[in-house]
């Protein structure tokens, strides 16, 4: 049922807006900043807008990548570390966390992260994470070295690969006991989740999202091509390529979700089996999976009063409850696929070549989110006079990696969930917004229509007219009211909190200076609209005379 409004938003919002921002970094070969300042002087705060969500995203993202090469750096371990709990202190038992959670729970939490109980306990810095962070900037500077132009052959490499590892991991996802499970899942249509307006939001969040809309990279990139290149075309073939890479991407996911969900759904009905067959001193063999729950109704009806002691700890075993556990960002990339991969034969290479595909992924993301920054910096004459490419780089990723350290405190992985969550999401809807309203009613529809068609010898379409004039908008416009309701309706934004004495994740409210950093993060780059308009307003009157200025 996601796949439906999924293909919609595609539609009327996703390959509009590509195609927008691409005519619009084409067109006035300029970075970000430049190209809305050309379009409008008062319009360079939706630039300046979207490099600062940029930056945002450069400082925390980096952190997935560390995390990826934390995590390859232990794959090549045998057993894996986080296949099994590890001895405690007196070695007579395992770790009690490790017990109540599951090994890959704990080598997430306590090794990786050495997570603190709250956000108000910061800890220290944790050098191996700090390091693999070091190591991850050194690689996106490497890539950048020499500005967006040296992207070029780094992305053939970063696009191309992840490919031939999802391939790779459909056939052996596909040949996995329970694989059908996980895809019959992904398949099966709740029809009902098409009345949720989430259903909805979600979907038009993830197109928007997955095409990096409103950070800048688009217009950079768009910026390096010939005028008369076709971005049309490019737009079109882009989404479609992104949308069909989501889904196979995620036939890729359900298979290896589902052999995870029935390896553990077989697992509690051995457990249970196991209990039972001591308990009542049944023959071997003569509880099985198909008939475990006659023989449950039987045992409750001829021996009712041992069947009372022994329920307490029979677990209620379901295919479905272990399928609806889903779980997204963090969780899904380094627990969930971690647990399916400890259970598969081999386990070293799937795991070295699941983290080193995400790794590649995570260096290419970065390389938009960077070229986002880079190319409004390398832009201005009065900053490449002072400093060269390289310089201008360097600095880039030395500022960025120092601030992320802050990702690799103890308490880090909640200030990761902060700007994960709230870094990007209002402010990119305010920026696109911004974006085709100025475009069509400041800059002109009309007059871009023809500029458009003298520059690529096309006409521009009814469709792409409609979408971007009203349809866009107002789809928008509509997100952003959900968003505001949804947070005012919540009342305190709260947090996943892991709890080691529970070995679970506990929720909390956020202390007053957590929401002030979520409100400065979400002002910085939304008030930078409003502000340079002003600012440019009174600088024009100024430089008029009509004001007298101010002592």
């Amino acid at each position: 049922s996601f796949l439906v409004p999924y293909l919609i938003m595609l539609f009327v919002e996703g390959m509009p807006l590509l195609y927008m921002e691409l005519a619009v970094g084409q067109h006035m070969r300029q970075g970000s900043i430049g190209a809305w300042r050309t379009i409008s002087p008062y319009l360079s705060g939706v630039g300046i807008a979207s490099v600062v969500v940029s930056f945002f995203g450069t400082i925390y993202y980096n952190v997935i990548n560390a995390w990826s090469f934390w995590y390859l750096f232990h794959s090549f371990q045998d057993p894996l570390p986080w296949s099994v709990c590890p001895l405690n202190g007196n070695h007579t038992g395992y770790e009690e966390e490790c017990e109540k959670a599951s090994s890959t729970q704990y080598f997430w939490y306590r090794k990786t992260l050495n997570i603190s109980p709250s956000i108000q306990e910061t800890g220290g810095v944790q050098w191996e994470p700090a390091l693999c962070l070091i190591l991850a900037w050194l690689m996106v500077y490497l890539c950048i070295l020499r500005g967006t132009e040296s992207t070029g052959k780094v992305v053939y490499f970063t696009a191309l690969l992840p490919y031939c590892v999802l391939i790779i991991y459909l056939i052996r996802g596909l040949t996995l006991h329970g694989a059908t499970n996980g895809l019959m899942y992904m398949f099966t249509p709740k029809i009902e989740q098409l009345a949720n307006p989430k259903t909805w939001v979600n979907a038009a969040t993830q197109i928007f999202f997955s095409l990096g809309l409103g950070f800048g990279s688009l217009i950079a990139f768009a910026s390096y091509n010939e005028p008369s290149s076709n971005c049309q075309k490019h737009a079109i073939t882009v989404s479609l390529i992104n949308s069909s890479t989501s889904i196979f991407a995620s036939i890729v996911t359900f298979s290896i979700y589902g052999f995870k969900a029935t390896f553990n759904y077989e697992s509690c009905l051995n457990k249970v089996i196991l209990l039972l067959t001591n308990s009542f001193d049944l023959e071997d063999g003569s509880v099985t999976a198909s008939n475990l729950e006659q023989v449950k109704d039987y045992l409750a009806s001829t021996d009712p009063s041992r069947y009372s002691e022994v329920f307490p700890l029979i677990k209620n075993c379901s295919l479905e409850s272990e399928l609806d556990t889903a779980v997204q960002g963090t969780g899904l990339a380094f627990i969930v696929y971690t647990e399916a991969i400890k259970n598969m034969e081999v386990s070293q290479l799937w795991s070295v070549l699941y983290f080193f595909m995400l790794l590649v992924l995570g260096i290419g993301s970065m390389l938009g989110n960077t070229a986002a920054i880079l190319t409004p910096l390398t832009d201005s004459k009065l900053i490449t006079s002072h400093l060269p490419k390289e310089a201008i780089s360097g600095l880039l990723c030395l500022i960025s990696c120092a601030v992320g350290l802050v990702f690799t405190m103890e308490a880090g992985n909640y200030w990761f969930d902060i700007f994960n969550e709230y870094a990007a999401t209002l402010s990119l809807l305010l920026i696109v917004l911004v974006e085709t309203i100025a475009l069509c009613y400041v800059y002109g529809l009309r007059r871009f229509e023809n500029e458009l068609q003298a520059m690529t010898g096309r006409a521009l379409n009814w469709y792409w007219k409609a979408m971007w004039a009203c349809v866009s908008p107002l789809l928008i416009i509509g997100l952003l009211l959900f968003y505001l309701s949804d947070y005012i309706l919540t009342g305190t934004l709260q947090y996943q909190a892991w709890d080691a004495t529970q070995g679970q994740l506990v929720t909390k409210d956020y202390p007053a200076y957590a929401l002030a950093v979520i409100g400065l993060l979400v002002a910085s780059s939304t008030m930078c609209i409003p502000l340079v308009a002003l600012g440019t307003f009174i600088m024009y009157r100024y430089k008029r005379g009509d004001t007298a200025p101010v002592a």
